[in-house]
């Protein structure tokens, strides 16, 4: 019998894929660092049987409609919005994700934006390698306290919570906005629940953590930026289209908010001339939140055992519907 055929959109490390060659006649795009290309990516989906996708590979329904062999999709990240799933369920095309796995590491890299946003901690970094501390100062480099502060949650699911235990070691006041209360992480975290607008009026660190919806587009706007307190700051670790650049960027210059801490952008990857980087009061990094070996290799297997339980006829693991 054949073994079922496998496209994966990166090159990964052999020693994870080797116990999987048993199951699939599987086939890597020869890259890790560069995406498959569109027309690579439309010509194999069009002959394979599942497809390892990454965040940036748009299953559309240009894709799906020409994929008449397809029947999963395993996404390699949390977030699905490359992946058009109402479509994907009409063409009964099953679509996984990875969550779970990737949640005390995300937890870890958002906090330490906060901290190294309210610490000033790149600038200070750039101050010596710069050979400009050639002297001491009571105001020098002074960045925000996090002891003691309120920090504000919007998107209280796994992440959220692990995020929230992280401020509690620190005596934050934890606030959180969800489409539904926690009552468990009120037990458990002392969470309180609020709305929008008061988490927003009262954090001194918000903290974007939840999907990318139609309803969560933009929820960062000016008028967002505007109600939060001026010594406030702004994370973001879930998506980049979850607010809007320009706002964000005038309510740094206008001193409306004290800065941001970004892991996501919009349209990824940006490049040096975008204009937040020009902010010494934004921290950036390349959308890295899971970015561990440990996480990252769990990831990789999470997909590749959701392929084998799909075509084995399994319960999926991870089914995104």
């Amino acid at each position: 019998m054949d073994k079922p055929k496998i496209f994966i959109t990166r090159r990964l490390p052999e020693e994870v894929i080797d116990p999987y060659k048993s199951k699939f006649d599987i086939e890597m795009w020869p890259e890790e660092q560069e995406p498959v290309t569109r027309d690579v990516l439309l010509q194999k989906s069009s002959t394979c049987e599942g497809l390892l996708t990454m965040l940036g590979d748009k299953v559309d329904e240009e894709l799906i409609q020409q994929s008449k062999n397809l029947s999963i999709v395993a996404n390699m990240a949390v977030g699905y919005d490359n992946v058009d799933v109402p479509l994907a369920e009409k063409h009964k095309i099953a679509v996984t994700n990875t969550p779970d796995v990737l949640t005390e590491t995300t937890a870890d890299l958002a906090f330490s934006l906060l901290m190294a946003t309210a610490r000033r901690l790149l600038e200070a970094n750039q101050f010596i390698k710069e050979n400009n501390w050639n002297h001491w100062a009571p105001l020098m480099l002074v960045g925000s306290d996090i002891h003691h502060k309120t920090i504000g949650i919007v998107g209280m699911g796994r992440i959220g919570e692990a995020v929230a235990r992280r401020a509690k070691g620190f005596n934050m006041n934890v606030l959180y906005h969800n489409r539904s209360r926690k009552p468990e992480a009120e037990e458990e975290i002392g969470a309180e629940f609020v709305s929008f607008d008061t988490l927003l009026e009262q954090a001194d660190y918000v903290v974007c953590l939840t999907p990318l919806t139609d309803e969560t587009k933009y929820l960062f706007n000016k008028e967002a930026f505007r109600k939060m307190k001026d010594t406030a700051f702004f994370i973001n670790v879930s998506r980049g289209a979850t607010m809007d650049e320009t706002a964000l960027q005038e309510a740094i210059v206008d001193k409306e908010i004290a800065g941001a801490g970004l892991d996501v952008f919009e349209n990824e990857p940006i490049d040096a001339a975008h204009p937040l980087l020009g902010l010494p009061e934004v921290i950036c990094s390349p959308h890295i939140g899971s970015a561990t070996k440990e996480t990252r290799y769990k990831m990789m297997c999470m997909s590749l055992d959701n392929l084998v339980h799909h075509f084995e006829g399994k319960p999926l693991i991870s089914p995104v519907t």
